[in-house]
């Protein structure tokens, strides 16, 4: 699974909030950029971003003076930032539930950027789509299940374990599938065991 640290693009450009607009859109025209991270001020304090689109709809759209107006008066702070090691669908799942296209990608440390043209251009989900992944990994799951509680019984505590594990690979799959199963493994499994039931109630 590749994570926002394989796909993230590393050279980041940064620029103070008290930075004035100008300043923004000439250092966006040198480096290519359609975003800057807006630094911290101190090891306590959050990281910013300003976008292209703030620029446009924030300033130009209003004919405000870029010259005279701050980084910091359209920034977006604290800005949605991303963990390294998320993977990719996650990060491409945060971007379409949040509307946004780039986020920053910080462990402790500003590490880079990622944007949904990283993911376009840079990860496999054309070549190993992870719906797929996730259905492997399922069928597999639901067959060491059925081996551990043939083998321990199906009241038994290892039993229970292994169909939670089943269960949360089952959910992932049905979100990655954006629908709900007709019926669990776990449940068809119940029915085929009853006394299953009873390893719910163990604490695993």
């Amino acid at each position: 699974m590749m994570k926002a640290q394989d796909i993230m693009t590393k050279d980041v450009v940064s620029i103070r909030g008290s930075a004035t607009v100008a300043e923004a859109v000439k250092l966006m025209k040198e480096k290519g950029l359609r975003a800057l991270v807006v630094s911290r001020r101190h090891d306590e304090d959050a990281y910013g971003i300003v976008t292209e689109t703030d620029i446009v709809y924030k300033v130009a759209a209003f004919g405000h003076d870029p010259k005279q107006m701050r980084v910091y008066e359209i920034m977006t702070k604290p800005c949605i930032v991303v963990n390294p090691d998320l993977g990719v669908e996650y990060v491409a799942r945060l971007f379409a539930n949040t509307g946004i296209r780039r986020a920053p990608v910080i462990k402790g440390d500003l590490l880079g950027i990622i944007s949904v043209s990283d993911i376009l251009t840079k990860s496999d989900f054309v070549e190993k789509p992870k719906a797929k992944q996730f259905e492997s990994e399922l069928e597999k799951a639901v067959q060491e299940a059925r081996a551990i509680c043939a083998e321990k019984g199906p009241t038994s505590k290892e039993c229970a374990a292994a169909w939670d594990a089943v269960e949360e690979l089952q959910a992932e799959a049905s979100h990655q599938r954006a629908m709900k199963p007709v019926k669990s493994a776990f449940e068809e499994y119940c029915q085929e065991n009853p006394e299953a039931d009873e390893a719910r109630v163990y604490d695993v």
